[in-house]
């Protein structure tokens, strides 16, 4: 059986993955408003996933050096598995728009 900490790690990995691979091509492009607010919503979805199973729970989370609730876990670990993801998908969404 998978932590829980890999279990929230693996739901975040896969949302980013998806959408900046799929619906962020295909709805935003390169367009950052319409990313920002997709972003926002997908983080969204992460954190209504893990509240499901965690809301009112007394399990803590290992992050690092602290001990964190589901909430702040998951939004935090989003936020740094995003980041790579992100500047990757920037930079090659502005080379495609140059060399055309």
């Amino acid at each position: 059986m998978m932590s829980a900490e890999m279990s929230i790690l693996l739901l975040n990995t896969v949302i980013i993955v998806l959408v900046y691979t799929w619906l962020y091509p295909k709805v935003a492009d390169k367009n950052l408003n319409k990313i920002a607010l997709f972003d926002c919503l997908a983080s969204g979805l992460a954190v209504m996933i893990v509240a499901s199973k965690y809301w009112g729970s007394d399990i803590h989370f290992e992050f690092f050096m602290f001990t964190l609730n589901w909430f702040w876990f998951t939004f935090l670990s989003y936020s740094i598995i995003e980041i790579p993801i992100a500047l990757w998908y920037f930079r090659s969404s502005l080379t495609k728009g140059n060399s055309n």
